[in-house]
């Protein structure tokens, strides 16, 4: 495929078709001050928006930087062929009735594989899709209104979804829109191809990307290594946390990761941010537009209200944020400020013995900007019956940036109490100007995610269908030969376990062979003594039991378990093991391969961590053990990743001196 530069800042454009759709590319591009050449396309109409119409593609002047074509499917493929030959820059293909439509008609996805043999090595984006509005340089390519403003510099957001594009430009949040592009069904221009090409462009300062399905894994690992490189931050407002869980699945694991996991820990390796609602998404944007990446996570946070300081402070509670103390110094700068009458806290409330007076708030406001804080934020909604009196706290503001340097905001609880004139003044003095306190909070913790090292690129899955499950022993003695720790055992028929037993130590752990969930059906005893080894094997029921050595001295129970996820790879499931693990579900996932620092910091952030780490005067548990066991599960699935679905460890029984696996189960393909 060829460069989208020409495509996406376009000094020609041709518009193909003669419906309101075409009619609206002309009007929104010369509304919008394009000052290039518009050239309608129509075999029979004289004048398209009041423009002369050429009659075929091969009569235009020269070849299109870009062409909307607007016209139904099966006709698109025979213009984009056309468009190609001539040397078009690209187009944009508005039609629908593609692969979007296969449910309702099997010819969609045909088509659009002969639309992409027609484009060849020319850019298209779509099908089903409504194009661009490129804010640096008045270029729009788009059927429809849209709200956006020109600007020397800026973000640009991509999505699949017009409908969510044209919402989103009509944002009244002071965001600087450099870039509202839709990418529609991606049949040959993929949302990390288009991402990547905006990255050229020095005028662009964040990317956002609206993802439905991420499709080619190595397109976003490129993506993000360019943006690293180019110091450009990407934020996602990712779709699908509500997908349930596989309905067919054997393993804990695979019920913890549910469809999300892989899409959750895919993100967090490239580095990132999720967020969760439109609004906090554009929030994301203007911070990282305006402070760029924050350098902590600590927060300040002041207000003329002890209603205002408290809500800041719960509604911080559970995000990757914290409040740093006052230091000495910040005190005596309040104080001076503030006069004796004001608590001195992180959040704080100074009151309003100082409002109107532009210099003491600026005096306070500017001490409460500690380095330890990544961002200092004054909460103030403006009233929209007369905001006279809150110009005191605007101009503090600008002063405080002006004088510090260090990022600030402005933070509205009500978004709507927030006048948009007023925060345009402040994004174009430095100062960030957040409209709704929960928006506000979710973009500071996603601006303050540390920046992801390059890892390894991730193992990709085999479409292979798997449909044979191992056998408890058999899973075992399959990792065990890459170096998994598990107990001495025997599998007998039931009648011969008491003399079987007599070659292990026991005391012993006893189950029953051939089911899926064994402590279910009451299959598994454990501390079974030599003297009751055949009374419990007959007791259990199964033909077959597997008898082993009891392994003891556990300080805790982890779960490490594998699911192969189509979208992102194998996902790798840390968590708190045993019988209580999917009541409990403290569970962290990563992609294979992950690296051992990467898997100890996973470890780290489960509930369950201060038992790896010697609870209340009890051992801690040999951690280099138990990243060795991680490392013989991932040497596993890479060496079977063409057969292997599932693969689970539960319980790992984490002792002082070793990490044994007591149970596993493996599911694979039978050839």
């Amino acid at each position: 495929m060829s460069s989208l530069s020409r495509v996406l800042h376009p000094t020609s454009i041709a518009v193909i078709g003669g419906g309101a759709w075409c009619v609206s590319v002309i009007e929104q591009a010369r509304k919008f001050g394009f000052q290039g050449d518009i050239w309608p396309v129509h075999p029979k109409a004289g004048q398209i928006a009041g423009l002369s119409a050429f009659a075929r593609l091969e009569d235009l002047p020269a070849a299109p930087d870009v062409a909307f074509v607007g016209i139904n499917r099966h006709a698109t493929i025979e213009t984009v062929a056309v468009l190609s030959a001539m040397g078009a820059g690209g187009a944009v293909c508005f039609a629908s009735g593609f692969t979007e439509a296969h449910a309702e008609d099997d010819q969609g996805a045909d088509l659009q594989v002969r639309l992409v043999q027609a484009a060849g090595e020319m850019p298209i984006l779509g099908p089903n899709c409504y194009g661009f509005v490129n804010g640096l340089d008045r270029a729009a390519v788009w059927p429809d209104q849209h709200g956006m403003r020109p600007v020397d510099r800026g973000v640009a957001i991509l999505t699949q979804s017009s409908n969510i594009a044209i919402n989103m430009t009509m944002q009244r949040r002071a965001l600087p829109l450099a870039f509202m592009l839709t990418s529609g069904n991606q049949a040959q221009t993929h949302q990390a191809d288009i991402a990547s090409a905006l990255l050229d462009d020095d005028r662009i300062t964040a990317i956002g990307v609206h993802i439905e399905g991420f499709g080619d894994l190595r397109k976003w690992e490129a993506l993000a290594k360019k943006a690293r490189d180019r110091n450009v931050p990407i934020v996602a407002l990712k779709v699908g946390r509500s997908a349930h869980a596989q309905a067919a699945t054997i393993s804990h694991t695979a019920s913890l990761a549910g469809g999300d996991a892989g899409a959750q820990a895919f993100l967090d390796r490239l580095g990132i941010a999720r967020l969760d609602d439109i609004p906090s998404f554009l929030e994301c944007l203007k911070l990282l537009h305006v402070s760029g990446r924050l350098d902590t996570n600590g927060l300040g946070s002041i207000s003329c209200s002890g209603g205002e300081a408290s809500l800041a402070a719960d509604m911080a509670e559970g995000r990757d944020l914290h409040f740093p103390p006052l230091s000495q110094a910040q005190k005596a700068d309040l104080r001076d400020a503030l006069g004796p009458m004001v608590a001195l806290a992180n959040p704080l409330d100074y009151h309003t013995y100082i409002w109107r007076d532009t210099q003491a708030m600026t005096r306070a406001w500017s001490a409460m900007m500690n380095p330890e804080q990544a961002l200092t934020m004054a909460i103030l909604d403006y009233p929209h019956t007369d905001a006279t009196d809150w110009e005191c706290a605007t101009q503090a503001a600008l002063n405080c940036v002006a004088q510090t340097g260090r990022p600030f905001a402005v933070t509205a609880t009500l978004p709507e109490l927030l006048p948009e004139d007023v925060a345009h003044r402040l994004l174009d003095g430095g100062v960030v100007s957040f409209a709704g306190l929960h928006e506000a909070l979710a973009a500071i913790e996603a601006a303050a995610r540390p920046q992801a090292t390059e890892a390894e690129p991730v193992l990709l899955p085999s479409d292979t269908v798997a449909d044979h499950v191992l056998t408890e022993a058999e899973a075992k003695r399959a990792l065990a030969d890459f170096g998994v720790c598990v107990p001495h055992n025997v599998v007998v028929p039931a009648d011969l376990a008491k003399q079987a037993s007599a070659a292990l130590t026991g005391p012993f752990a006893i189950k029953g062979v051939g089911l899926a969930h064994k402590s279910e059906h009451a299959a598994v005893r454990l501390e079974v003594h030599s003297d009751a080894v055949g009374e419990v094997a007959a007791d259990i029921g199964t033909e077959e039991v597997l008898i082993e050595e009891l392994a003891v001295g556990g300080v805790a129970e982890l779960l490490v378990g594998v699911t192969r996820d189509p979208a992102h790879g194998f996902v790798l499931t840390l968590g708190a093991g045993g019988v209580l693990t999917e009541i409990l579900r403290d569970t962290v996932s990563l992609l294979i391969p992950s690296s051992r620092t990467a898997v100890k910091e996973a470890l780290g952030k489960l509930n369950c961590a201060p038992l790896l780490a010697g609870y209340r005067g009890k051992p801690a548990a040999e951690i280099e053990a138990i990243l060795d066991a991680v490392d013989a599960v991932q040497a596993y699935v890479i060496a079977n990743a063409s057969h292997v679905s599932e693969v689970e460890i539960n319980p790992l029984i984490c002792t002082p001196d070793r990490a044994m696996a007591v149970d596993a189960l493996i599911r694979k393909a039978s050839k």
